[in-house]
């Protein structure tokens, strides 16, 4: 099974060997202490086990197990940590970003209107963006009708011209 980023070390916190921690979106909620990650997608990848992990001023620290000195914790940072898709828990109507690109959009009648080549997130929604135009595509309920892994398909009633460039 594939490996997913949950999160980067980018930098050492204090004299216990501490790392601040920044999850991506999908690991949010997969830093947890006794959770164990891989230091790359790598199917033979190191393991580490996160022993600890705190909040500081917005920031997430992390203790990884074995790691208690400053120059110790140096050793991972700018390392990324990496999870199997079961420990992130997502929602029903959650998805990662791989799991959307390469869908096709299918209107109501069953047309099909492009492929979503990416995702975008911005501070008030997410976009797919469609076809070799990168069209946005608002990731919202009244826009996106349903999603079918399966079928490789999202369903979609979108404005008129909304996917005009």
């Amino acid at each position: 099974m594939p490996l997913v980023p949950v999160a980067r070390l980018v930098g050492v916190f204090g004299i216990r060997g501490e790392l601040k921690c920044k999850p991506t979106p999908a690991g949010e909620n997969a830093i947890d202490a006794g959770a164990q990650f891989a230091l790359s997608a790598a199917a033979d990848a190191q393991q580490v086990r996160c022993v600890s992990v705190r909040r500081h001023q917005q920031r997430l620290l992390v203790s990884l197990d074995g790691v208690t000195t400053p120059e110790a914790a140096q050793a991972f940072v700018g390392r990324d940590l990496f999870a199997e898709r079961e420990q992130l828990g997502l929602g029903p109507d959650e998805y990662l970003d791989a799991d959307l690109v390469g869908l096709r959009l299918i209107d109501p009648s069953g047309t099909e209107l492009g492929k979503v080549v990416g995702v975008e997130h911005y501070s008030t929604q997410d976009c797919l963006l469609v076809g070799p135009n990168r069209a946005l595509v608002p990731m919202v309920r009244a826009f996106i009708r349903g999603i079918d892994l399966a079928a490789g398909t999202i369903a979609v009633d979108l404005p008129e011209g909304l996917l005009e460039t």
